[in-house]
């Protein structure tokens, strides 16, 4: 049933401040136009299952919004265009409120029921469970309930200098920007106000936890989208605390630009002082973007020598031959899981952008050889 916001109009009151005066005479107050009209169709996407498109229209509006209720809360998504799309990681009924927007105060809304079924963390791409003469050394599958602390850890804050990429977002600790449930970690970028900064996100990593030298490592994953938007799955030098950076060495394992949803980097940096010196490569879909299903990204890492590889696709190889003889990589790495809003290289949120942006982990395996 349609559900309109009534407004009361309220003459101006004119009070006579000495005896004798005339009385002023009355104000009105222009009304309110409200949207009128308002209709929606909802679309299931067959690919990712779970993903929902809402398509919005109402006279008289100025921008649409989407709350879509699921088992993490409730997700607003505005939109200027009345098209809102949200992917649900689990089977059930979920409740979308549709509104048509005057002002953030003034609108029409509306409410409707989306039924999914057969949601599956086999849309995408699979890696298997084990190789011939290769053992599993760690995994997390995100099974349980809760993120794993003997093995994560959080960043909380926006660093030094926007994390050193003049960035927008504040990482929490909290539940709100990162999940453990239906088999997998999801990192949620909001747009809201905490810590003086106007967006929130996480950053978890495996510092003195899970640390590593060598091996195949695989992580499965759904990436997020749009301008400014900037998810990661990446590591550093198990000495970072005692050399900094990038002495300690990074390998970016997969990087995202939002405004190109369709392609991600791998990087490695080193160097003996800021900025760093790069080795960089991207791999690029043939078709569809990183966000519409599950693709794995994958670091085959051996003494002098680095592949990065897509979906078992290799793109990119690093060694001592190609760094100038700087080559930090053959020592303990630990892991770094975090999706950042804005900075240098992205760029900055824009009104194309929408929140909230998730990516979304269903495994990371480490397997070192026997």
């Amino acid at each position: 049933m349609l559900k309109i916001k009534r407004f009361l109009v309220l003459p101006l009151l004119c009070l006579s401040l000495l005896a004798g005066l005339n009385s002023c005479e009355e104000k009105p107050i222009d009304q309110v136009i409200l949207p009128q009209n308002l209709t929606w169709k909802i679309d299931y996407a067959t690919s990712p299952k779970g993903k929902v498109t809402i398509t919005m229209k109402a006279d008289n509006a100025n921008y649409y919004s989407a709350i879509f209720s699921d088992l993490n809360g409730d997700n607003t998504i505005e939109t200027p265009t009345g098209i809102a799309s949200y992917t649900f990681g689990k089977d059930g009924n979920y409740l979308v409120t549709i509104k048509a927007h005057t002002s953030a105060a003034d609108y029409i809304k509306a409410t409707d029921t989306i039924r999914i079924e057969a949601v599956t963390l086999n849309d995408g791409y699979s890696t298997p469970s084990s190789y011939s003469g290769y053992k599993l050394a760690w995994a997390d599958e995100f099974s349980g309930e809760t993120l794993d602390l003997s093995s994560w850890g959080f960043d909380v804050g926006n660093g030094s200098g926007g994390w050193g990429n003049n960035e927008w977002q504040y990482y929490t600790s909290g539940n709100a920007n990162c999940t453990v449930a239906n088999g997998k970690l999801t990192i949620t970028a909001r747009k809201e106000s905490q810590g003086g900064y106007n967006y929130t996100s996480a950053r978890i990593k495996t510092q003195g936890k899970r640390e590593f030298q060598f091996g195949r490592i695989d992580i499965r994953a759904r990436l997020p989208k749009g301008q400014g938007i900037w998810p990661a799955l990446w590591m550093l030098g198990a000495n970072f605390s005692t050399v900094g950076w990038p002495v300690c060495g990074e390998l970016d394992i997969m990087e995202l630009i939002g405004h190109q949803p369709n392609r991600v980097h791998g990087t490695a940096h080193f160097g003996a002082a800021p900025p760093s010196t790069q080795r960089t490569a991207s791999y690029g879909l043939s078709s569809g973007n990183f966000s519409d299903a599950y693709h794995v990204f994958t670091l085959k890492w051996e003494n002098n020598l680095v592949e990065w590889y897509v979906d078992d696709v290799k793109f990119h190889t690093l060694t001592p031959a190609n760094t100038g003889g700087i080559y930090p990589f053959n020592q303990k790495f630990f892991f770094i899981f975090n999706v950042a809003v804005g900075g240098n290289w992205p760029g900055y949120p824009d009104a194309t952008t929408l929140f909230p942006q998730t990516m979304e982990v269903d495994y990371v395996r480490v397997f070192q050889k026997n």
